[in-house]
């Protein structure tokens, strides 16, 4: 119950990566949003089927996973065309190999779990936004994609790291320990990009 209630917030904190107040109005998502839905997510997690709740949290971990890769990808493809910072466009560069092969990885994890799981890999519609504030950011374009690049990994880390601490022992599991190691360093030298 716990895992799937911190999935649930999680998936929604990785939802709204890249939104802050610098961002044009409308591309924001308010905190009070935030907490209804973290609120109605957890209300939702009611089911008493053990079995059932772990192929839930699975699931719910691996497509939180696998949008958040697909963000960093396509938002680090922009990067590649609109960043003017070369130490911007090589972090896009680095992002785009490893998240390419941290799909490929979870997509072995989640088809290895106990129910084996698939990746949607649907981007939420806060990451669509926050795409779309990243092709409109004109000047400011390195400067928004460094903001949502270090959101976007704080939340990953959140997630990884409760996964690997409360998942279930397995693929899945083993992926998340493997990988936070991997994200922190992606975070880390996110927060020393020029802007």
């Amino acid at each position: 119950m716990r895992t799937i209630i911190l999935l649930s917030a999680a998936s929604l904190a990785l939802s709204a990566c890249g939104s802050n107040s610098d961002e044009p109005a409308g591309t924001a998502t308010s905190d009070a949003a935030v907490t209804g839905d973290m609120a109605a997510g957890a209300g939702a997690a009611t089911g008493t089927n053990q079995e059932s709740a772990m192929a839930g949290s699975n699931q719910q971990f691996v497509d939180t996973v696998a949008a958040s890769d697909a963000f960093e990808i396509q938002s680090s493809q922009l990067a590649q065309t609109k960043a003017t910072s070369k130490a911007v466009k090589d972090f896009a560069a680095m992002m785009i190999d490893h998240h390419t092969q941290s799909t490929a990885d979870l997509k072995r994890a989640a088809l290895g779990a106990s129910p084996s799981v698939l990746a949607s890999g649907q981007l939420t519609a806060a990451q669509r936004v926050d795409l779309d504030a990243l092709r409109n950011a004109g000047a400011d374009f390195d400067k928004v994609y460094v903001q949502q690049q270090v959101a976007a990994h704080e939340a990953a880390k959140a997630l990884l790291s409760d996964y690997s601490a409360t998942g279930a022992p397995g693929p899945l599991r083993d992926f998340a320990s493997k990988t936070v190691t991997v994200v922190s360093g992606h975070l880390d030298q996110a927060q020393k990009l020029p802007q």
